[in-house]
């Protein structure tokens, strides 16, 4: 779920305005309060950081038996992955992980004294996770477009190559800059 900085800005302030609108919440400084949304929407990106370097520091310590068997990188990568994901209650489906993220966030609201409540905590979440559901899909429909371009390519490009990598990146800043997200 590694979104965009100025997506993850625009996720930030709907929650704050939206929130505020409808008299949901009421924070003493709204800018501080989006700096601390953004702040856990980061803590989730370094979380899936650390999941991705202890995933590739296994399957380095790990490469000869990888050799020996033949197995495949990839498939290695995502059963390690996955695996570790779950030890670090870690969910790697972007809407699972978007929903944990909500659950931060609400519970970052509810413990934060600097911002008064007016709902409970089970209609702030649900607010939270719609505004993220949102993001989501168009994160979604991004990442769609990208490999779609990267299928028309009349070269057939493997995914998870440093090729397809490369031009995954890409094609995926480009969209961005279409969408004014980067």
């Amino acid at each position: 779920m590694r979104l965009p900085e100025k997506l993850v800005e625009r996720i930030a302030d709907r929650i704050v305005k939206e929130l505020t609108e409808e008299r949901i919440i009421e924070p003493e400084d709204p800018y501080t309060f989006k700096k601390k949304i953004i702040a856990v929407f980061k803590k989730a990106e370094e979380e899936e950081k650390l999941l991705d370097e202890k995933t590739k520091e296994i399957l380095r310590e790990k490469l000869s038996l990888l050799e020996e068997t033949s197995l495949d990188y990839r498939t290695a990568y995502r059963v390690v992955r996955a695996k570790l994901a779950e030890e670090m209650n870690i969910h790697t489906n972007r809407r699972e992980r978007m929903n944990q993220v909500a659950n931060a966030i609400k519970d970052l609201i509810m413990e934060d004294e600097t911002v008064e409540i007016y709902e409970d905590p089970h209609v702030i979440r649900g607010k939270i996770r719609n505004i993220l559901m949102e993001a989501v899909k168009e994160e979604e429909e991004i990442d769609r477009e990208v490999r779609e371009r990267i299928k028309a390519y009349s070269k057939k490009i493997v995914e998870g190559t440093p090729e397809w990598n490369h031009l995954y990146r890409r094609i995926y800043e480009d969209a961005l800059r279409k969408r004014g997200l980067l």
